[in-house]
């Protein structure tokens, strides 16, 4: 049998932290491969799969290792409370890029323009997942698979394209780019081959996103408000794409 501890020290750099039980849940769920995980507590963790994830339940069983506490806690720079992590291979970029380009889409490409936060383009892939979008793209510098955006993801990268590309390397489609100034979104359906572009949490839309942007689109706010977080933003986004006729209804 592999030693579980030695295979982790192996793969570490190159290899998706999953970083708690929920991701783990969900990368095994949207079919990511993973070579190891470790628990300080099999039985606990098991038992969390037995409550909340009993189709993944076996899975689980057969890849995870009981490691000591001491162990598990030298292998991930910030222990988490189910005391479960792993490691995932990354999604090919080829298949992510060809994913996001192909057209007809049956849903939108959310795109975050520099996004600045970790935890906040977490929470966005986390949404777009949920909601089924094709993918979410980011510009700029911050890296859409650092541990801290997956742990703020919840594992859900594996559940929709995310990749990181320049503003004149979009896919294809019209952009509809969220601005104070654009026309109210509760006028409008959003197509489900849109991008939908959001601007930084500090400076908004970057001069290249506005170029390229087809349209500028407002979500209602009460005046004297100046912003929503981010996720909100995009939350309402996605909501009112799916309210009007975009999104399946779930079972």
């Amino acid at each position: 049998m592999t030693d579980p501890v030695r295979l982790w020290r192996r793969l570490a750099d190159a290899s998706v932290l999953l970083d708690g039980f929920h991701a783990l849940k969900h990368a095994v769920r949207f079919g990511a491969e993973v070579p190891v995980a470790v628990t300080d507590d099999r039985r606990a963790a098991l038992a969390l799969a037995d409550e909340l994830a009993p189709d993944v339940r076996d899975a689980l069983d057969a890849l995870l290792a009981e490691v000591p506490t001491a162990t598990y806690r030298s292998l991930v720079p910030r222990p988490h409370p189910t005391a479960v992590a792993a490691l995932a291979v990354r999604p090919p970029r080829a298949a992510h890029l060809g994913r996001l380009a192909r057209l007809p889409r049956t849903a939108p490409v959310v795109v975050l323009d520099n996004p600045r936060n970790l935890g906040n383009a977490g929470a966005v892939i986390r949404l777009a997942a949920g909601f089924g979008a094709t993918g979410v793209v980011t510009t700029g510098t911050l890296d859409p698979w650092h541990p801290t955006v997956v742990r703020g993801g919840a594992g859900l990268h594996f559940a929709t394209a995310v990749e990181r590309l320049d503003v004149d390397e979009l896919p294809p489609g019209p952009v509809f780019a969220l601005d104070p100034e654009g026309e109210d979104i509760r006028g409008l359906k959003l197509p489900d081959e849109a991008l939908l572009a959001f601007g930084s949490e500090r400076s908004g839309l970057s001069r290249a996103l506005r170029a390229r942007a087809d349209h500028l689109v407002a979500l209602p706010m009460r005046p004297q408000v100046s912003s929503y977080n981010l996720a909100t933003s995009v939350a309402m986004t996605l909501y009112h794409w799916s309210a009007t006729g975009g999104a399946p209804h779930p079972r």
